[in-house]
């Protein structure tokens, strides 16, 4: 599969993403060609963590979430982490950007606790997904169907539970990203 013409937004909060649902996805983008933005709060540098609490790596920041819109990414990457995930569903621009791919049907893809900011999207209702097993009660609160599987796709939105699933996640985004309309195409066409 290729993503070449792809242009994929993944979100990560300023502290605390999970360091490898951010660089394993971000690492599957790139090897099948797509063009990566790495979107948060602020311009700057953000610093993951390894397992919540112990320090991962630092990635640099390509837009704050105030410069860009839904319309210029073809689709988009949630990464999990507890920390992180929290900080992401508390900034209402993240949950607008979020809400807005769902709007325009691109495809999103949530791995852990990135659900959390699924459901302030208010993007969960009627789909079947899965997530860390401890946000379930949440998912299904908001009106999902919950799976203990590892990687559902329900939609469009590519789901999975936790950093051993990392494998399939992205191979199932790289693949589902792929099939779906460029943004550039669709332009085109209108």
């Amino acid at each position: 599969m290729t993503l070449a013409g792809r242009n994929i937004a993944i979100l990560i909060a300023p502290q605390g993403t999970e360091d490898p649902e951010f660089a394993k996805p971000r690492q599957a983008v790139l090897d099948a060609g797509g063009s990566l933005t790495v979107i948060s709060l602020e311009t700057g540098e953000a610093k993951t963590n390894n397992n919540d609490l112990e320090p991962g790596e630092t990635y640099t920041i390509d837009k704050a979430i105030g410069d860009v819109a839904a319309e210029q990414f073809d689709a988009l990457i949630i990464p999990g982490g507890c920390v992180g995930a929290d900080k992401l569903r508390a900034s209402k621009d993240i949950v607008a950007f979020v809400r807005d791919f769902f709007a325009q049907q691109k495809p999103v893809a949530a791995i852990c606790h990135a659900p959390w900011t699924l459901i302030e999207a208010g993007a969960v209702n009627s789909r079947k997904l899965t997530s860390f097993k401890s946000i379930r009660t949440d998912i299904e609160n908001a009106g999902g169907h919950w799976v203990d599987e590892t990687v559902v796709v329900d939609r469009g939105l590519i789901t999975s539970r936790t950093p051993k699933d990392l494998p399939e996640f992205c191979a199932k985004l790289v693949e589902v990203f792929a099939g779906a309309q460029s943004s550039a195409a669709a332009a085109s066409q209108a």
